[in-house]
């Protein structure tokens, strides 16, 4: 497990629309750009495999503005194709925010972060005391038959809570402020309310495309 002291002031930056990533989550990627391969070469050679995930802020005009708020996953899993591209996994740290973009000579972006506001993403999750599973499940349940998309029930129903939670809130396709507004959330019983909700405004007719990647 990596430590706070561990946590490094300068971290690669990988700014893929719709890509959520939370702490202690996993995310599946397939890198394969130059840039991003290039990005991947030089997390590996360091102790901490890190990479930040951002979400950038197209709709302010432009698309190189990142938020400021990302999560940063270590490399725990990757396989390399025979032409060259890579098929990783990273699992979810801590939350950072952006002080200021870093220039330099690599062709990805560096960025100069801060942790001190999520120290409690390195330990274990506060429990969600209020949530009710049943209703949670009932209300997926009408969500995706809504959406005519099928889900694994057993898992659901057995799952930690966090971890449901926090994989409705990654696979399901919301628009991009609402993907950062289930990353900023403070604690599990707010990113579960604000997830409750998105589902709740699809269901009444809301404007998203929600669906399962």
């Amino acid at each position: 497990m990596i430590q706070a002291a561990d946590l490094p002031d300068t971290l690669a930056i990988f700014p893929l629309p719709g890509a959520l990533l939370l702490p202690r989550a996993r995310l599946p990627l397939h890198i394969f750009e130059p840039r991003y391969l290039q990005m991947l070469d030089d997390a590996l050679k360091t102790s901490e495999r890190l990479i930040g995930m951002v979400q950038p802020c197209p709709h302010r005009g432009d698309s190189e503005t990142l938020h400021t708020i990302g999560c940063a996953g270590r490399v725990t899993q990757f396989s390399e194709t025979e032409d060259g591209r890579y098929m990783i996994t990273l699992s979810g740290v801590s939350r950072f925010r952006i002080e200021a973009e870093v220039s330099g000579f690599t062709p990805y972006r560096r960025c100069r972060v801060t942790w001190g506001d999520f120290h409690q993403d390195l330990g274990r999750c506060a429990p969600d005391e209020r949530f009710d599973r049943p209703r949670f499940l009932d209300l997926l349940e009408r969500f995706l038959n809504f959406r005519n998309l099928s889900a694994d029930w057993d898992a659901l129903k057995d799952a930690d809570e966090e971890l449901l939670v926090n994989s409705l809130s990654m696979m399901l396709d919301f628009d991009l402020e609402d993907k950062q507004a289930l990353l900023e959330a403070p604690c599990l019983a707010t990113r579960r309310e604000t997830l409750t909700t998105l589902i709740e405004f699809a269901l009444l007719g809301g404007s998203h495309e929600e669906t399962l990647q």
